[in-house]
């Protein structure tokens, strides 16, 4: 059995990769990392650098692992900048440091991609020192794994390798059949709510398409990037971290796992989001729109999102990162996990430290959001 660190996807063949992925997920999936790669989102001068760990027994791949070497902490949303300044105050150096994640991908999944043959439990102490070993050769403070599911989370817990607790809102489909089926279940003040929310929308002469797949255009993608950049301009000052090329390599590569709702007035598209779907989740990722109307963005990002998943028999709505605003709107408090491991021995043992008094604070925060869910039935019988 040989690991190696990869500094470009390139270097590992995309059906062997794709093979360790199932049916699940596609954020994981050979052709979104690459599009990254390939597009200049992530490469030299983002502060993203590819050093994915891939496992071979001969010419077989056994395993992966999306891995990246960082030089600050955008993109991730599992925050340590106040980490990173402690170090400084203390004369060393954060930076670099070694992330397994989805880059600007706040979205829980596989981290360890393995072959069926393989069995986790024996692997994950193997790499966790095969990865120590690469912290020191890089000069790197730290192995953070960002959004990896419930158990990979414990397993890690078990390595030495400290859980940190955070929280994001997901909608779940409870057997829902129609629109009506799911806002029956809220209180009537919360029902009327969202469905004047939804009534305003309309009355600016606003509707709505559903495009999937190959039926979004090359000019529907050419469209969507500008909302895209118009969107980030107005809030961050810049346009995104992800650049046109990357959306003209999920049109030709990734369109299979593509929903994009168009918001059009007068028969003009003034808004878009982009949504990944697999076959039990749809992933609310990316939007922009021209001009501001009167709950466009819950509409288009939110509202289309559940009908959609609704009449398709999706099980969940993954609306990505924080977002309060979204539990008035029937999405529910989850528990998400990330795990660290730094390498200077007192930072460690006083982050997990830290990590212990967080994670009291999260479940609490976690129980008063469910009191605000919008629905008829207590909070705890939704569990």
């Amino acid at each position: 059995m040989q690991i190696r660190f990869l500094t470009s996807l390139t270097q590992a063949p995309a059906a062997q990769w794709n093979a360790l992925c199932g049916p699940f997920y596609p954020f994981c999936r050979h052709e979104f990392l690459h599009a990254l790669e390939a597009s200049g989102s992530i490469g030299d001068g983002t502060g993203w650098q590819t050093q994915h760990l891939v496992v071979y027994e001969g010419d077989e791949l056994l395993a992966a692992m999306p891995l990246y070497l960082k030089t600050h902490s955008y993109g991730e949303y599992v925050f340590d900048w106040s980490w990173a300044d402690a170090y400084k105050r203390h004369g060393l150096n954060y930076y670099p440091k070694l992330i397994s994640a989805i880059p600007f991908t706040p979205c829980a999944g596989t981290r360890l991609l393995l072959s069926p043959s393989v069995d986790q439990a024996q692997l994950l102490p193997v790499i966790i020192e095969e990865i120590k070993q690469h912290l020191h050769k890089l000069g790197a403070s730290s192995w953070h794994c960002l959004f990896p599911l419930a158990d990979s989370s414990e397993q890690l817990i078990s390595q030495q390798i400290p859980q940190r607790l955070g929280t994001q809102f997901h909608w779940f489909n409870r057997g829902y059949k129609t629109w009506e089926d799911f806002v029956a279940t809220m209180t009537s003040r919360k029902r009327k709510s969202i469905n004047k929310e939804r009534r305003t929308v309309a009355e600016q002469g606003i509707r709505f398409s559903a495009l999937r797949a190959n039926e979004i255009r090359a000019e529907d993608w050419q469209l969507f990037y500008q909302f895209y950049c118009n969107t980030y301009l107005k809030r961050s000052g810049h346009t995104g971290y992800l650049t046109e090329e990357f959306f003209n390599l999920l049109r030709q590569t990734f369109a299979e796992y593509c929903l994009m709702i168009v918001a059009h007035k007068a028969d003009e598209p003034i808004a878009a989001a982009l949504f990944f779907i697999d076959r039990k989740t749809i992933y609310g990722r990316y939007w922009g729109c021209l001009a501001e109307y009167d709950f466009l963005h819950f509409e288009t990002c939110y509202y289309q999102g559940i009908d959609y998943a609704i009449k398709h028999g999706l099980e969940r709505f993954d609306g990505g990162a924080q977002g309060e605003h979204k539990i008035q709107r029937g999405f529910e408090p989850i528990r998400t996990y990330s795990n660290h491991y730094l390498v200077q021995p007192d930072f460690h043992n006083a982050i997990e430290k830290f990590l212990q008094s967080e994670k009291a604070s999260v479940e609490l925060y976690m129980q008063d959001a469910k009191t605000y869910l919008p629905f008829k039935c207590s909070a705890d019988s939704r569990e």
